[in-house]
């Protein structure tokens, strides 16, 4: 392609942070850019909810060290000096009680498992943390890794309910590498010789980012068509069309980041192959509750449940890492449950949620009270992760698709790396560089 080819008219198709970033290494290159977003605010995953003067993310977001690419753009965006870092705890929930999980020590006085199975788990992540590439995993069932290293006690205690906390029934689908991705981030957030987490966040969250890669690109005169959501994409005589809920427009190239069932669904002329590659990929999506409340929880960011029994996957208290001030002084948590894209919980509302979870986190923090809770606010995406299954990566449809000038890039194409703000600004600079050069 030369480069007089490359300053052509360009849809990016989904503002969030992935179509953002792509649109801005797409413009910086010279191209014009649209971007074209269905809902009516930009951002996605990073959108976020506002109560009374407050804003807060919704879904739960934190840097870590090792997020070099996020890092780099928020250097570039002049932000660098906006991101906050803090020491945190973890705790863990098994139905009898909360038990600290921070350091060695924590560990082996953990109630659920024995000094054996204690020291397997242990050389289980320590070599999980070591493997470079996790592509070789991707022909083992999660649970076979899993049985070898740690042991069938293990498993059955600990890694099997926090993974169909994670998956559900997708978790008979999911290789080892999806396992090693957590493990890679879970080890990546350990500083120093005792391995504690340190997490970042950005003051006054990622309506900052959004905002400030706004400027960016109105600094490179894209220009944005936001609640539009688009019906079909079809190829013309010497270009892209892209027909939304007002009008069809024509461009010269058009990169999608929608999941790639929606991909499959509107994309006309994809060849049989490429439409049986997307529509294949299985994805989880999540139903993710905010609460602000009057007083705090067990102090912990996170808080690991295996207790079958509880709605919800984990306890995220925000606000342990997140300065209160910046939250009207509130205490934020977030209650994520993780479900298969077709679970009717996905649709259930704001109140049915409320009266699954609520009761739920009462036992486990039976100090809380109905009266502490200020204000709760429910997110959903269908689409929020792919799942890696046994030959993932071979199984992976490219981005550039039998449809001249159209590209698919999202987030399916982050292979056997936990989904993360890093991960989908990577995907971005790789898929600018892979369809401009």
């Amino acid at each position: 392609m030369t480069q007089r080819d490359l300053r052509q008219n360009w849809a990016v198709l989904g503002g969030g942070m992935l179509g953002l970033t792509l649109a801005l290494r797409l413009a910086q290159r010279g191209n014009k850019v649209t971007v074209i977003e269905a809902a009516p605010s930009l951002g996605g995953l990073t959108a976020s909810f506002s109560y009374e003067d407050i804003t807060w993310d919704r879904y739960y977001h934190v840097i870590e060290s090792c997020d070099r690419h996020l890092l780099a753009l928020l250097s570039e965006l002049g932000m660098e000096k906006m991101v906050s870092w803090a020491v945190t705890k973890t705790n863990f929930y098994d139905g009898s009680g909360l038990y600290p999980l921070n350091n060695v020590f924590d560990y082996l006085r953990l109630p659920v498992l024995g000094p054996i199975d204690k020291a397997r788990l242990g050389f289980n992540i320590l070599y999980g943390s070591v493997i470079k590439d996790g592509i070789g995993l991707e022909h083992q069932k999660v649970a076979d890794w899993l049985i070898r290293w740690s042991g069938r006690r293990t498993f059955e205690k600990l890694w099997r309910p926090l993974l169909r906390a994670k998956l559900g029934d997708n978790v008979e689908l999911a290789s080892a590498a999806y396992i090693w991705s957590i493990i890679q981030r879970f080890y990546g957030a350990r500083q120093g010789q005792s391995k504690t987490e340190l997490f970042g966040y950005v003051r006054g969250g990622y309506t900052q980012v959004i905002d400030a890669m706004v400027r960016a690109l109105k600094g490179h005169d894209v220009g944005f068509d936001i609640g539009s959501p688009v019906t079909a994409i079809s190829a013309g005589t010497q270009n892209v069309v892209v027909t939304t809920d007002k009008e069809t427009r024509h461009y010269d190239q058009v990169a999608v980041t929608f999941a790639s069932p929606i991909a499959a669904q509107i994309c006309e002329g994809l060849s049989p192959q490429e439409k049986a590659r997307h529509e294949g990929i299985q994805y989880q999506g999540v139903v993710c509750a905010s609460v602000l409340l009057k007083r705090p929880l067990g102090g912990a960011y996170l808080t690991y449940i295996t207790d079958e029994r509880m709605p919800f996957t984990t306890v995220i208290e925000m606000s342990s890492l997140v300065d209160r001030e910046l939250i009207g002084g509130h205490h934020l948590v977030y209650l994520p449950k993780y479900v298969p894209s077709a679970d009717p919980f996905l649709d259930a509302s704001d109140s049915e949620v409320e009266q699954l979870f609520m009761p739920a986190l009462l036992r486990m923090f039976p100090e809380l009270k109905m009266s502490d809770i200020d204000a709760l606010h429910v997110a959903r995406t269908r689409f929020v992760t792919a799942i890696s299954t046994l030959n993932y990566s071979a199984k992976l449809p490219p981005m550039q698709t039998a449809v001249p000038g159209l590209y698919i890039c999202n987030s399916a194409h982050i292979v056997n790396a936990a989904l993360s703000v890093n991960e989908s600004i990577e995907l971005a600079n790789r898929c600018a560089n892979e369809i401009c050069s």
